[in-house]
């Protein structure tokens, strides 16, 4: 029994660890303790098993691998977008993003949801956080889908899933965690998720366009009386046209002198020239623009420059991800202060969640390393792999083996759960297979989705519990009795999106371009025809000579002639010319003699 269990040991270690999660521990200490009391048992069964490699004197590197993770560069984006992403939330810019993008879209049936998933989509690229984004629009949008009569679960499920975008767009936090785990670069990850992120979008709004068909009193159209800000959409357009003829006219203008960055300076120029007009139009009453052009312009502008400042200086290379995440936590105190909501108040709660947080994610990363110290020296990691590698069905059975792994676990652990404990164990494994580990990060990013939207432990369906109403309220403008929202309707809008999620998980599967747009275009070269020769040593090689060799004075000097037909490298006198002596050949035919 004991040579058994010596022999099992890393098997026998990852189910006790999942047996300690699922008992209720808390993650980071179910980690550590789960380490530490195989490490024990690791050491006394080692002398039983050619498989343990564990030894009291390991523990020696415990104090390394921990500063390792306290002195990672990268994760020190966590805390930065965590701050940026709370700020934006207590300065009401999701309040007021939503009430204009809510009247924009308000005529068509339907028009709430599709501002609720496009507000979400930029709450996704300005926060990273998805409790911010799913508290923020249930709080916000869940009242009025209500008051004008949308279907409890759709409304429900589209705030929830909406909210979760916050994970695969970026400056998504898993992002960040999986880069690190993964061992590649925050920002190519954030390049390869970007067009699924909004991929996954435009099926989110699929799904909106389609019930509109298949429930058409499900999400009526807001009624005229509550659109306040009037029409306006033809003067939208045409401010938006104007935009686009200044900033190409800025883009022919500066591409003389500053070429490829002509485009994104004329972009640039355009976007703030309508800003103006519009701050100028609203301030003095010049009502040349509509009230509804005027405030969409207002309001959608500044949240699009802090995400120009954070993802374009990253994509440009002009920062790391981390310097991004700290413009943009700057960016998000200044639009704060711009609107008049920055106080103390506000910095205070910003900085508990942020130090809470942090604290999590590290605490969880030092138990991870803990426990990774001794599953590594029971070979634990070459058991995953072996038993992942040798799936049936190669590559595509082992991304449905993985990919089901992580659905099903993600009903029990959220997504810093998953990316330290489980990624670091199918990372090896997915390289050695030849798989793109920024390709395989992102699809497990997709994937971990689900954790948030699992009925009945989804985390955002735990946030959006804690803010829809539990009991019957009178609404503020109707003045009406308004029934709750129950948890069954909750979880029952919640399982179309996780559906969508497992969708977009396929189609990265099928098209992995999706992803490999990061690598860029490439020479275009294709290898099979790159031809090298190499010139031999013969007469036909002609070197320059200044005495030097190879033209470079005390240089090489290669003499002419050839060095292997056994003349030394020296050309012999020719007619046995007086002071010249030939040499003897050298004798290449027995061992040099050394006495």
């Amino acid at each position: 029994m004991i040579e058994f269990i010596a022999e099992n040991l890393a098997p026998i270690m990852f189910v006790s660890l999942i047996v300690f999660l699922l008992l209720g521990y808390p993650v980071a200490f179910a980690l550590a303790a789960n380490g530490l009391l195989f490490f024990v048992i690791g050491v006394e069964l080692a002398p039983l098993s050619d498989s343990i490699n564990l030894s009291w004197p390991l523990l020696n590197a415990m104090p390394e691998r921990l500063w390792g993770v306290m002195s990672n560069d990268t994760l020190l984006a966590i805390p930065f977008f965590t701050f940026m992403g709370i700020v934006l939330e207590r300065s009401g810019m999701a309040e007021d993003l939503l009430d204009t993008i809510g009247q924009l879209f308000g005529p068509i049936r339907g028009g709430l949801a599709y501002a609720v998933i496009f507000v979400g989509a930029l709450l996704a690229a300005t926060t990273g956080v998805v409790a911010a984004s799913v508290i923020a629009m249930g709080l916000i949008s869940l009242p009025i889908m209500l008051r004008y009569g949308y279907d409890r679960s759709i409304a429900s499920g589209v705030i929830a899933a909406s909210g979760t975008l916050a994970q695969i767009i970026p400056p998504s936090l898993v992002l960040i965690v999986l880069a690190d785990q993964l061992g590649r670069s925050v920002g190519d990850m954030y390049a390869g998720a970007l067009i699924p992120g909004l991929v996954l979008t435009g099926l989110y709004m699929g799904y909106i366009l389609l019930m509109t068909f298949l429930k058409r009193d499900s999400m009526p159209a807001l009624p005229l009386e509550a659109r306040s800000l009037g029409s306006g959409v033809t003067s939208l357009a045409i401010a938006l046209v104007v935009a686009a003829g200044f900033a190409y006219a800025a883009h022919v203008y500066l591409a003389p002198t500053h070429g490829e960055n002509a485009d994104i300076l004329g972009a640039t120029v355009g976007v703030i020239f309508i800003y103006i007009v519009a701050l100028a139009d609203k301030s003095l009453n010049i009502n040349m623009m509509s009230r509804l052009a005027q405030q969409v312009i207002i309001v959608l502008i500044p949240p699009l420059a802090l995400i120009f400042l954070v993802l374009g200086t990253i994509f440009l290379g002009i920062a790391t991800p981390t310097e991004g995440g700290a413009m943009g936590a700057v960016g998000a105190l200044a639009m704060a202060a711009a609107k008049g909501r920055l106080n103390m108040d506000v910095i205070r709660s910003a900085l508990t969640s942020t130090t809470r947080l942090s604290a999590f994610v590290l605490f969880i990363l030092i138990g991870a390393r803990v426990f990774s110290l001794t599953f590594y020296g029971v070979n634990g990691h070459l058991w995953v792999e072996h038993l992942l590698v040798s799936l049936p069905g190669g590559e595509t059975g082992f991304l449905i083996g993985v990919n089901l792994l992580v659905f099903f676990l993600a009903f029990f652990l959220d997504f810093f759960e998953l990316a330290f404990i489980i990624v670091p164990l199918l990372a090896p494994a997915a390289d050695k297979l030849g798989i793109d580990l920024i390709w395989f990060g992102v699809l497990l990013g997709i994937n971990m989705q689900t954790s948030f939207m699992h009925p009945p432990f989804g985390f955002a369906l735990f946030y959006l519990r804690s803010v829809a109403a539990k009991v019957p309220y009178l609404d503020k403008v109707t003045g009406k009795l308004t029934q709750p929202v129950t948890t069954g309707q909750i979880y029952w809008g919640a399982v179309p999106f996780v559906g969508i999620q497992i969708l977009m998980v396929a189609l990265t599967i099928l098209f992995p371009g999706m992803v490999m747009h990061y690598k860029g275009e490439g020479s275009g070269v294709d290898p099979a025809t790159i031809k090298i020769e190499v010139p031999g040593f013969g007469t036909g090689l002609t070197l320059p000579d200044n005495g030097g060799g190879l033209g470079l004075p005390g240089g090489l000097q290669l003499p002419a002639g050839n060095p292997l037909d056994g003349s030394g490298g020296e050309k012999p006198a020719e007619g046995g010319q007086p002071g010249t002596e030939q040499k003897p050949a050298t004798d290449l035919s027995s061992p040099p003699s050394f006495n």
